[in-house]
């Protein structure tokens, strides 16, 4: 690959690995809580059996929206999916003063058992599977194609970089996301900045989405321009810091 084109594949892929990480520790603070009532045996199975099935569901959504990745009508359904999640959690977050958190704990008080446990975390992991996935996908799809063959349908430097992101979550998930849940209790405007960057994203793949030919609403050559280009990674950045330093840094309780 061109050096310039290494660089560009480098910034998105840094960029992913960060959001996946805020998206990473949220679902992982959701899992924590919705099994913190089994045994603790039990607990580490069922952590276990939720990471695993992260694992298959994240990369079965990659596989299979690899294939499907220019249909427009995909492309629309995930724009539209972002944008709600986004919405719909920023709107409980500030709204209704509601949180995942909370509602975790109420269906963890109404689970039966172990395997009633396990599968709702085995739902949950699909959830955050195509969270994750469109996310990534939007980010990658206006990368300009590289030498490498195509995987599925999708570009071979596309796939390597939503295939990273996805293994650097999990990897997140599993090792890293008490850090970022400290994070987010600490500064929890992140929460609210990393949901307005999946909404940011969700415009992106909008916007790639009406440039489509069989559509022709925007031009075609519109999401690779470096004006779109620039004018995106600005207000990401943006959103990034306004949620860092706007957000009033909270000291965690003391222990009882």
């Amino acid at each position: 690959m061109e050096l310039s084109l290494l660089l560009e594949y480098g910034w998105v892929l840094l960029v992913l690995i960060a959001l996946e990480g805020l998206l990473a520790a949220d679902n992982a603070l959701v899992l924590a809580i919705m099994v913190r009532h089994l045994p603790e045996e039990q607990r580490k199975k069922a952590l276990f059996y939720g990471l695993a099935g992260a694992f298959v569901f994240r990369f079965a959504s990659l596989f299979t929206i690899s294939f499907l990745v220019d249909v427009w009508q995909v492309q629309a359904i995930g724009a539209l999916y972002l944008l709600f999640i986004a919405i719909n959690h920023i709107f409980k977050k500030v709204a209704r003063k509601d949180s995942k958190k909370e509602k975790a704990e109420v269906k963890a008080k109404k689970t039966a058992g172990f395997w009633g446990t396990v599968l709702r975390v085995e739902i949950a992991d699909i959830a955050f599977a195509v969270d994750s996935i469109l996310a990534a996908v939007a980010l990658a799809v206006t990368l300009p194609d590289s030498p490498l063959p195509n995987i599925g349908g999708l570009d071979g430097g596309k796939f390597i970089v939503i295939f990273t992101g996805g293994l650097i979550g999990l990897i997140i998930m599993r090792f890293a996301a008490s850090w970022f849940v400290k994070l987010l209790q600490t500064r929890p405007g992140l929460e609210i900045a990393a949901f307005l960057i999946v909404g940011w994203v969700g415009i992106k793949l909008a916007v790639y989405t009406l440039s489509h030919p069989a559509l022709g609403v925007i031009p075609e050559a519109f999401p690779e321009s470096k004006v779109w280009k620039v004018s995106f990674y600005v207000i990401l950045i943006l959103i990034a810091a306004g949620g860092w330093f706007l957000s009033k840094e909270e000291k965690s309780a003391p222990s009882s």
